[in-house]
């Protein structure tokens, strides 16, 4: 195994996002669900601030973030947007905090990453900040001392904890491919050299020092090799969008030590298979690359699809206690 190996973690964890809009609720449920993983909750049906982009903005050193019809727009000073955001994370890490006393294991906490925030963040002039490369630096310096400071803000409240950091970037494959959309919708912005998004993610990945990072997209063609070259311990994903394109790529990162959270539960209400059956593809792919079964559970995270803020609080709730008993069928049971 290579060097950013993660066998140990834990076996189930959740994305990110939670419905509602009570932290302690959403802290209460984390950690009870998930005991030996819990996350940092999200919830952003609370508003603008709470959502992904505007959660990520908040923590920005030195840039500041304001809502706009289009979406959020880099600004001049701190305003309310800004000051909303910061103020219902702090709510955030302090019901964590509170559920979290004597808590020793991995921890999860997540941001969005730099290239998706670069696709969603706009520049003054309403075009994406993705469409200037020395705006794209500045973007990804700031977020990388915003979220060393959040890691510190996080390790203070919660000492026991190996902190592990996820960063979130469903725009990847189509900053890479020149998909993301301009301001008027006509065109698109040009494809960013697959050097620099590496680059740019390493430096990010290097803010984490001694600590494990995932990259997470729930889009297709998530680009493995490249997230891996770039550092990431682990990469997670939307088991059901995977083709046998995939194999090479996923076979190798797994030999490579790379771990695999693989998101194989739906992330809004409907009826669940047993536990067995959600693994079903997981254990079908790994016949498939001719991989070892005793392997699968020193290589795969179960997770949901996604994030779980679409669900209902109970749906939510049986989603992490589902994905706890798959995790537990795929140990016990690897073939």
């Amino acid at each position: 195994m290579s060097e950013n190996s993660v066998i140990g973690f834990p076996a189930a964890t959740g994305v990110g996002s939670m419905p509602g809009g009570d932290a302690r609720e959403a802290a209460r449920t984390v950690t009870g669900s998930l005991e030996d993983f819990p996350f940092l909750p999200e919830l952003p049906a609370r508003g603008p601030g709470a959502d992904m982009i505007g959660r990520t903005a908040g923590l920005l050193v030195e840039l500041y973030a304001r809502v706009e019809p289009s979406g959020w727009r880099i600004g001049d000073r701190p305003g309310r947007d800004t000051r909303r955001a910061r103020s219902w994370l702090g709510e955030d890490l302090d019901a964590l905090e509170e559920f979290t006393q004597g808590y020793e294991g991995d921890l999860k906490v997540q941001a969005v990453g730099p290239w998706t925030l670069a696709a969603a963040l706009e520049l003054r002039n309403g075009e994406a900040v993705l469409s200037d490369p020395g705006a794209c630096r500045d973007l990804a310096a700031s977020l990388a001392e915003g979220l060393r400071l959040h890691l510190d803000e996080v390790r203070r409240r919660v000492p026991g904890a190996r902190l592990v950091l996820q960063l979130d970037e469903p725009s990847l494959t189509a900053v890479l491919r020149g998909q993301v959309r301009s301001a008027s919708g006509y065109r698109t912005h040009r494809a960013v050299d697959r050097q620099v998004v590496e680059g740019t993610l390493r430096d990010l990945i290097g803010v984490h020092a001694g600590g494990p990072v995932v990259v997470h997209s729930c889009a297709p063609d998530v680009p493995f090799t490249l997230l891996r070259r770039a550092g990431a311990a682990a990469v997670s994903f939307d088991a059901a969008l995977l083709t046998e394109r995939d194999d090479e790529v996923l076979g190798e990162a797994v030999e490579g030590g790379t771990r695999l959270f693989a998101g194989v539960v739906p992330g809004t209400d409907g009826p669940l298979s047993d536990p067995a059956g959600s693994v079903m593809g997981v254990r079908t792919l790994w016949r498939r690359l001719g991989l070892r079964p005793g392997l699968l559970a020193e290589a795969v995270t179960v997770t949901p699809a996604c994030g779980l803020a679409g669900a209902s609080p109970a749906y939510a709730r049986q989603v992490l206690a589902h994905c706890v008993r798959a995790a537990r069928s795929l140990a016990d049971n690897p073939e």
